[in-house]
């Protein structure tokens, strides 16, 4: 990556910056290029699924993460 680009990144607010790096993961992702998961991450996605099946109901819709995630980010920046 060159200082440039990055650099313009740095620019962006936090909120397009996100959009910028889902963008880039669906575009990565789209072609195949996503590394595997590691044992690790396996055993945390299996003890995750274990947990749902337990528990189908106690589900967060992903825009409420979203949303709660940008609110403590933009929290965090004012406290600084």
């Amino acid at each position: 990556m060159t200082i440039p680009l990055l650099d313009q990144v740095r620019q962006l607010n936090v909120e397009d910056q996100l959009e910028l790096v889902e963008a880039l993961w669906n575009e990565i992702s789209s072609r195949n290029a996503a590394p595997p998961p590691t044992d690790a991450q396996i055993a945390e996605l299996d003890r995750r699924l274990a947990e749902h099946d337990a528990n189908p109901d106690d589900i967060v819709p992903w825009q409420q993460v979203k949303a709660e995630a940008l609110t403590s980010i933009k929290e965090s920046r004012i406290r600084e």
